[in-house]
């Protein structure tokens, strides 16, 4: 070309490269140079369509220089349209970036310079693979020019090497083409000091802008809707994810709200720990809540409202592996209303520590098939990639990346460590960084290591000393960062490194400094859950019984029992010093957190050890009272047999003092235990009992306890006054604010509405109820009642819904197996009917809970699901199996609906051919052959299932298709193929199926 072809005056550049050229070399090997051919073709063609004069190629590189810049950002949407659809050869994933600069150039025979060249080349440079920007010159010719499908988006100053003055620099955004890039790959400024880390890349993240896309697409499609989404981000430790959404808010806070809270690595976290951090950020009703310690449900409601105020918020809730209780009820009750709000929600999560009972496993199940959920899994680096960080370093690349796996923070770590040798371990990685530094920085990192998540400067002064001048050293080395918190390790593995390495005697040292620093600090409360971890370092007892029965406490009122399980749990291995009556109270403390946590065992361990207190103090009454409610929390996990005994045992010896509220209380958990048996005479006799004697005490807990026991079990049995019963014990609940006895009284009036198929009934107090328990925070009974919904749900046709109210209350664990027992044959039945796969496993986990309890309310609707599965799949002997013992012990108790629903699945066996004595009508009446009564009957009640099935053991073609038809409204797969069948058997026409 000659330099008279080329454009003069004003003219408009566009440099363009290929993005990881070498690597992409090395892969491709022999094949790289038809890929380059290809390459070269696809812009030249789109240049010379628009005009452009090729100045210069070399290698992978290309100057095009344009007359006008509609011209060259013209030819660059082309090329960059071209490359995107263009078949490359596997494993040659190839990217292009490109600059656009408009200038003044001088020509000459060898064809441009001056500044303008220059700064075009250092445009192109901050630029990703397949990301075209434009320079401020550029910029101000292409807002007025009309380019189809594309905009541009101001991306703000940087500093471009060897520039002396930052560049304003612009994205152009192109229809159907990726728009979500990382920061520009800034140059340093001039002067400044950098914090970057050896072996850190300064400039991007690699390979992981189709995340940071997905993350985008995300956000502007809230944006454009107002309509939340919950993204779930996970990956192993070290493995960037921390880093990928640090980089994606920071791309973003000029367009949407930024609040961020990450959990505490301590061994019992901070209560709404990371709520704390984004209601100070906040402020306003979020704020008042949570340092106002309102329960879960108080502050999922504040948060939401906080999330609704603003046009786009992104709310990024990290290291959640680490949550206590009473964030992750918060979690579950915004996810599931997240789209209602235009809130980004983000959870990071390390996936790599979660068992299969782990609190944050169950949530993430039940969060999963939302409509507004999606996750997002970060892998570890490619092998390419390690390539990438290593060449710099003249590091064997395989073998970096053989040892680390792509393990971002182990490769990171590995390279600053700076040794000829690579080291094997994560921790050889960081202890050889930290081995460089001076012993005054070394000190330094020693402290902040051991109090986590972050050190406040005053806090560090007290811990290190003069040593905390080094800081700038800890910081410049990589080592530390500081944030608005204070001082940190810039990954929890690395604390943990150096934590482990520390002498025991240097850990104690420094432990016994934090707790005497944190006892009295200079602004604000003392943290209790600080100071109990530091205190049980420290080894140091009197202080532990201090502050852990208190961060217990705390914990416990915010709704965090699992946490304050374990602060009780820390107390009580230094309860040696305490008197017998301190430790019996301790232990009771714990049993009451341990039952509220699906901890059995841990809850029945320690009330059985505050007995052996109270028995040793002499202290008969309370002796009594313990053995009581360890009665109570027995029954819970289905232990019954032994639940009655221990009641037999506490009565036993409360009855040998004068009656008091103790025995009073005794009584109506005997009561309680015999209506559970379906035993309505002992439940009434012993209910009285404990009725006069606690109107002869003014004892009003157990007499709410009483009436609710004799109401719900004449209610159940049919006698006059029972319903009235148990209404006047939730209403003397609630004046007494009584949680246990409004709680027991919804649970009762919303059981007996679903168990004698009354929804009226249940629809009078679900929602009340629901409402009630949720505003106090009652979890425990508010499961009960989400259970019972569920089967209501299921009852009345609207599968989906039972699914999802089933979903809440498996998503939970619960001391007591009722709640999941009515959840897991809900899920079964549901799968089986409608024809879907894995139908048995939920049931076999509803067997496995029900049958060692012997007590039909929930032995009986397993064994009806399992029998109903069985009937479907044409199993007449697995009918059998299913009900036989069931079916003998509703008949023995003489409980009318279990006896009929199980009568009826024999039947339809062919097992029974009538109806047995006591059997409710509906299943009477069918078994009879009244079908037709049979449908009127489940019709008026509600349930279309069952009306539909009444409908099919008609010989009348006309009732057979309702049946069918309605089966297949409902989504009956299984049953509607029996009914066709039928009618394709009496020589019917065109059946659908």
């Amino acid at each position: 070309m000659r330099t008279t072809d080329l454009p003069t005056g004003t003219v408009t550049f566009v440099f363009t490269d290929i993005e990881g050229s070498t690597q992409l070399l090395k892969r491709l090997g022999k094949r790289y140079g038809e890929v380059l051919a290809e390459h070269r073709k696809i812009l030249r063609t789109a240049a010379g369509a628009h005009g452009g004069e090729e100045v210069d190629n070399q290698g992978d590189s290309f100057l095009f220089a344009f007359p006008r810049a509609e011209e060259a950002a013209a030819a660059a949407i082309d090329g960059q349209h071209a490359l995107a659809a263009q078949k490359w050869p596997t494993g040659s994933s190839l990217r292009v970036r490109m600059g656009i600069h408009t200038a003044e150039p001088t020509v000459s025979d060898e064809g441009y310079y001056g500044l303008g060249v220059h700064r075009a080349a250092r445009i192109m440079a901050a630029a990703h693979g397949g990301q075209v920007l434009v320079s401020l010159a550029a910029s101000s010719v292409l807002e007025d020019a009309e380019l189809p499908g594309a905009t541009l988006h101001d991306l703000g100053e940087h500093w471009l090497k060897d520039l002396d003055r930052p560049e304003r620099i612009y994205q152009l955004n192109v229809a159907g083409l990726k728009s979500a890039f990382p920061p520009p790959r800034a140059a340093q400024q001039p002067g400044a000091r950098s914090e970057q880390a050896a072996g850190e890349a300064a400039d991007e993240l690699l390979e992981r802008s189709d995340h940071l896309s997905t993350l985008t697409e995300s956000l502007a499609a809230i944006a454009g809707t107002a309509r939340g989404q919950l993204v779930l981000v996970s990956g192993e430790a070290g493995v960037g994810k921390t880093a990928l959404l640090r980089r994606f808010c920071d791309d973003h806070r000029s367009s949407a709200r930024i609040l961020w809270g990450a959990c505490d690595p301590l061994f019992t976290p901070r209560p709404l720990g990371p709520l704390l951090d984004v209601a100070e950020a906040s402020g306003g009703e979020l704020a008042d809540v949570v340092q106002g310690g309102g329960n879960p449900h108080a502050v999922a409601s504040a948060l939401m409202h906080e999330l609704g105020s603003r046009a786009t918020t992104v709310l990024v809730l990290d290291d959640v592996q680490w949550a206590d209780e009473a964030t992750l009820d918060v979690v579950g009750l915004v996810g599931r209303r997240v789209d209602g709000v235009p809130a980004l929600v983000v959870l990071g999560y390390r996936d790599d520590e979660l068992d299969r009972a782990h609190p944050l496993r169950m949530l993430l199940g039940a969060l999963a098939t939302g409509p507004a959920v999606s996750r997002l899994e970060i892998a570890p680096l490619s092998q390419d990639a390690v390539v990438q960080l290593a060449e710099p370093h003249g590091v064997d690349a395989d073998e970096l990346f053989g040892k680390t796996a792509g393990n971002p923070f182990f490769v990171t770590e590995a390279l600053a460590a700076g040794e000829g040798k690579l080291p094997r371990t994560v921790r050889d990685a960081v202890l050889a960084r930290s081995a460089r530094l001076s012993p005054a920085a070394a000190a330094l990192v020693d402290a902040v290591a051991i109090a986590p998540p972050s050190v406040e400067l005053w806090l560090l002064e007290a811990l290190a000393g003069d040593a905390v001048d080094q800081l700038d050293e800890c910081l410049t080395s990589g080592m530390l960062t500081h944030g608005p918190t204070g001082v940190a390790f810039r990954h929890e593995l690395a604390r943990r490194a150096v934590e482990e390495s520390l002498s025991p005697n240097r850990r104690l040292l420094l432990h016994q400094k934090a707790l005497e620093a944190l006892t009295d600090p200079p602004t604000g409360a003392p943290d209790l859950e600080r100071l109990s971890h530091h205190a049980d370092a420290a080894q140091d007892g009197p202080a532990v019984l201090r502050f852990a029965p208190a961060a217990a406490a705390r914990a416990a009122a915010v709704g965090a029992h699992r946490e304050a399980a374990e602060q009780y749990a820390r107390a009580l291995q230094y309860a040696d010093s305490l008197t017998l009556l301190e430790r019996a109270e301790l232990l009771a403390h714990r049993s009451h957190e341990c039952y509220l946590t699906d901890q059995p065992d841990e809850a029945m361990d320690a009330l059985r050890r505050a007995v052996e207190c109270h028995r040793e103090l002499g202290d008969t009454r309370k002796e009594g009272d313990s053995l009581r409610r360890l009665g109570n929390i027995l029954w819970c996990p289905g232990r019954t047999a032994e639940a009655r005994e221990t009641a037999q045992e506490a009565l036993t010896v409360l009855e040998q003092l004068p009656p008091g509220r103790e025995l009073a209380m005794t009584y109506a958990t005997m009561a309680s235990l015999h209506k559970d048996r379906d035993d309505s005479d002992g439940a009434v006799e012993w209910g009285t009992r404990a009725f006069e004697l606690a109107e002869r005490l003014d004892d009003t807990e157990t007499l709410i306890h009483a009436l609710n026991t004799i109401g719900t079990t004449e209610l159940l049995a049919g006698t006059p006054g029972g319903l009235e019963k148990l209404e006047r014990s939730l209403e003397l609940g609630k004046r007494a604010d009584s949680a246990e006895g409004v709680g027991r009284a919804f649970i009762h009036l919303v059981w007996a509405g679903t168990r004698l198929r009354s929804y009226e009934l249940a629809d009078r107090y679900l929602d009340q109820g629901l409402a009630h328990l949720t505003e106090r925070g009652l979890d425990l009974w508010r499961l009960y009642l989400l259970a019972f919904r569920a089967r209501i749900e299921l009852d009345r046709g609207r599968w989906s819904e039972a699914v999802d109210s089933a979903g809440l209350v498996l998503q939970k664990r619960c001391i007591s197996t009722f709640p999941r027992i009515v959840a897991f044959v809900v899920l079964g039945l549901v799968r089986a009917r409608r024809g879907e796969p894995d139908a048995q496993s939920p049931l076999d986990d509803a067997l496995a809970l029900a049958t060692p309890t012997q007590e039909l309310p929930r032995i009986a609707p397993v064994a009806a699901a399992r029998a109903e599965v069985a009937w479907l799949a044409g199993d007449r002997k697995g009918v059998r199996a299913e009900t036989e013992d069931a079916f003998g012990l509703a008949q023995r108790k003489g409980v009318a609906w279990p006896i009929g629903e199980l009568a009826y699945w024999r039947w339809r066996a062919g097992l029974e051919s009538e109806a047995p004595g006591g059997a409710a009508e509906p299943y009477a009446v069918q078994i009879a052959g009244d079908w037709a009564r049979a449908a009127e009957l489940w019709t008026e009640i509600g349930c279309p299932y069952e009306a539909a099935l009444a409908l099919s053991d008609a010989d009348d073609e006309g009732a057979l298709r309702r049946a069918l038809d309605e089966l297949q409204q409902l989504g009956a797969k299984a049953a509607a193929e029996i009914v066709a069948r039928r009618l394709r058997e009496r020589g019917a026409r065109e059946v659908a199926t």
